[in-house]
């Protein structure tokens, strides 16, 4: 809720007539951690109905790009080949800072109701709106061209920060969480700064888990590895479990 009107999200407003009105929910979850990071953390999540809206009215693009993943193994070498620094951030309530295009209402949100008569005139993105993720990945592109990086030919998320034809920085997004490699701290941490200027960031430190793949490196004898261990272990216990069932 903090986040939310901090980011002004929404006004209230009395509903005109024939506005149709999105509903919303709670979701809550248990989020797992980064080993060595962060543990595992109970989440609570308020999320717009976005079944509920309708095409033309509520929302026209919807498609947003992801990091590609031969991207993030052909980074994970190059890293390892010319022993850069890695490092990974992650937005905070990512999809909060887009913006929308849409004229979209929506009822207000249990356990938080103002004033019945009215609803919320949404001015900023909401989890849960079919639209969030082009309007991020639109605001997040905007920011980087704006500090100076230029995006791949070969991958919509992959950028990179130049000085004549020499990369300083190399950026890769897959949604709201960011790896950046550079044979400079100091380029990183001025970036970091950047960043945390923008948005609203944490700090993972040196990259060591990406999209459920372990990133497992020894800079002393010149090797990286990545792992899916995790991920394995949970699908085998997944399969055991439909196995045991009458």
């Amino acid at each position: 809720m903090d986040s939310l009107e901090k980011n002004q999200t929404w006004t209230l407003v009395k509903l005109p007539k024939h506005q149709m009105v999105v509903g919303c929910k709670w979701i809550f979850k248990k989020k797992e951690g980064i080993p060595g990071v962060e543990g595992p953390r109970y989440k609570a999540r308020f999320v717009a109905k976005g079944f509920t809206q309708v095409e033309g009215i509520d929302y026209n693009e919807i498609f947003s790009p992801v990091v590609k993943h031969c991207s993030i193994r052909i980074l994970m070498a190059i890293v390892n080949q010319f022993n850069l620094e890695l490092e990974q951030m992650d937005v905070k309530t990512a999809f909060l800072h887009g913006d929308l295009e849409e004229t979209i209402y929506m009822v207000q949100l249990e356990g938080f109701v103002e004033d019945k008569s009215k609803v919320c005139l949404l001015k900023k993105s909401l989890y849960g709106l079919k639209q969030i993720p082009r309007q991020w990945y639109r605001r997040f592109d905007e920011f980087l061209f704006m500090t100076g990086f230029v995006r791949s030919g070969y991958d919509s998320c992959v950028y990179m920060l130049k000085r004549g034809e020499k990369v300083i920085i190399y950026l890769l997004l897959y949604v709201d969480d960011i790896l950046m490699a550079s044979s400079s701290k100091d380029e990183i941490v001025k970036l970091k700064e950047k960043l945390n200027g923008e948005f609203e960031m944490k700090d993972l430190g040196p990259a060591k888990r990406v999209l459920d793949i372990d990133i497992l490196r020894n800079r002393d004898k010149g090797e990286l590895f990545l792992s899916q261990l995790s991920y394995l272990k949970k699908v085998v216990e997944l399969l055991e479990c439909q196995t045991l069932k009458p």
